[in-house]
């Protein structure tokens, strides 16, 4: 019985999140502008100068870590609702309820999760329309890295968000995280050959790095050579889902 408890409430936390999204028309229409944008300006501008990675485009180059980038700042944004619920009184009224506080990181963690792959899609079958060759079966293998990437990156949203109590205050925050993350993932450049080594040390410290690489080696195939295995890039991904989770859980059990 406890643990249909714990599944239920799961399952609603997970479905309310949803619900919240889908409504929210202007954020979902806004939420793939920026990466659009950063593919058709910054991805046609250089590739109009003339600049290539081995046999791609800079702009075939750039639109898994555009991917990426996508699921990063959704991810991240989603902590925001840790503040609104706490400002009207329903996190407070989630965490009296009978689950452990586990099931309520985990609900709302799924939630948002699947509320950033939706939007990954979104970019995904922008792609296709900008011309860059995908095709089902592509999609198929990148979804599920697309998850677990989000799976990290929306624990470290809640988990900042657990400890904010503004929204100004985690604004600011959001945006010391997020910007470093993606510089340094390999997004927007190589991060090997002649790049400084200081920076080659940063981005591999960087969980962001090993999702990126891991949706290249998928999207690109042969045209990419990767910067690790697969296999190593989903365990260091999957390690960092587990620690988030970790450390997510037991923010929101500090909370009273």
């Amino acid at each position: 019985m406890h643990q249909v408890t714990e599944i239920r409430g799961i399952y609603t936390l997970w479905l309310r999140e949803i619900k919240r999204y889908l409504r929210d028309r202007a954020r979902i229409i806004s939420s793939f502008v920026q990466p659009l944008l950063w593919l058709l300006i910054f991805g046609s501008g250089i590739r109009f100068s003339g600049t290539t990675i081995g046999n791609l485009t800079y702009q075939q180059y750039i639109f898994p870590g555009i991917i990426g980038q996508t699921l990063l700042f959704t991810s991240m944004f989603m902590g925001i609702s840790v503040i609104w619920d706490r400002e009207f009184g329903f996190l407070k009224e989630i965490l009296v309820a009978p689950i452990s506080r586990f099931s309520v990181f985990l609900g709302k963690m799924l939630g948002d999760s699947t509320d950033a792959v939706i939007q990954g899609i979104i970019v995904f079958a922008l792609g296709v329309l900008l011309g860059i060759p995908l095709n089902p079966l592509t999609f198929l293998e990148a979804l599920p890295v697309m998850i677990l990437m989000t799976f990290g990156l929306v624990g470290i949203g809640l988990t900042v968000a657990s400890f904010i109590e503004s929204l100004e205050s985690f604004g600011v925050i959001q945006s010391f995280i997020n910007l470093p993350l993606f510089f340094l993932s390999g997004a927007l450049f190589p991060i090997r050959g002649d790049v400084a080594n200081w920076l080659q040390i940063a981005s591999s410290f960087n969980p962001l790095t090993y999702g990126v690489d891991a949706l290249r080696t998928i999207i690109l195939g042969n045209a990419w050579q990767p910067l690790h295995p697969m296999y190593f890039n989903l365990l260091v991904v999957c390690c960092f889902d587990v620690v988030m989770m970790a450390i997510g859980t037991y923010a929101f059990s500090r909370r009273k």
